[in-house]
């Protein structure tokens, strides 16, 4: 090969550096700034959503508008006037702005939640259990722009139920900050844009020390002047 192609290899070499360097940083600085604004991450604390979820599980949310939220949805909220700390709390969406909840059709076994008048059956509840053993039994009319929420372990969670004198136990929906997501496609999807980032990053980098390799071996396959052609 003679100095003209291995120039002009270094020339290619260090040109495919820094696209490949480049699109490795767009795709890896887009990827993070993407999960770290559209989804978080948390670790379960307590019971009061066994056996959904327990303490130690690891979980995954999208950070939504609380206005997007429907019943059935696990959601993380923060109420700290309520609480009195400033934490997370998870609790999972009964009923929205202009559902009526109710406590309880039937007995024992038996008995269910209803919202609107239709019993709600619920499969996710610890044992069955909807009721839980509180005392009260409440007929809540959310008010717009709230919501009802309980915990799946009704035995042990300090849900709307224990707030019934206080808009009927709702919660505004700027109280929350996100909803728990089972399905990690989208998340697996930005982990492998960021690995794939760096990658790519790594291989500018190899790309563009090859490049300098070349041309160094170019320079040095300029031959010396020939004697006569020495100045004096």
């Amino acid at each position: 090969m003679g100095r003209n192609e291995m120039s002009g290899k270094g020339r290619g070499l260090g040109i495919a550096a820094i696209v490949v360097g480049l699109v490795g940083l767009l795709l890896g600085l887009g990827g993070l700034g993407y999960a770290r604004q559209a989804f978080g991450g948390s670790v379960v604390s307590s019971d009061s959503m066994t056996p959904t979820y327990g303490p130690g599980d690891r979980i995954f949310y999208e950070r939504i508008d609380g206005s997007e939220v429907r019943p059935g949805d696990v959601v993380l909220l923060s109420a700290p006037d309520r609480y009195g700390f400033d934490g997370l709390v998870m609790m999972r969406v009964i009923g929205a702005g202009g559902d009526r909840v109710a406590c309880c059709t039937g007995e024992g076994a038996g008995a269910r939640v209803t919202v609107n008048g239709k019993p709600l059956e619920e499969p996710y509840v610890k044992g069955g259990d909807v009721h839980g053993g509180y005392p009260a039994r409440y007929d809540v009319e959310v008010p717009d722009g709230r919501l009802f929420m309980l915990g799946d372990h009704r035995a042990n969670s300090r849900d709307s139920r224990a707030f019934l004198d206080d808009q009927g136990g709702t919660l505004p929906v700027s109280a929350i900050r996100g909803r728990v997501i089972d399905d990690y496609t989208v998340p697996a999807v930005l982990g492998t844009a960021m690995v794939l980032g760096v990658v790519l990053v790594l291989v500018g980098v190899g790309l563009g020390i090859a490049a300098l390799v070349v041309r160094r071996r170019a320079r040095a396959m300029v031959p010396p002047p020939p004697p006569w052609a020495v100045q004096v």
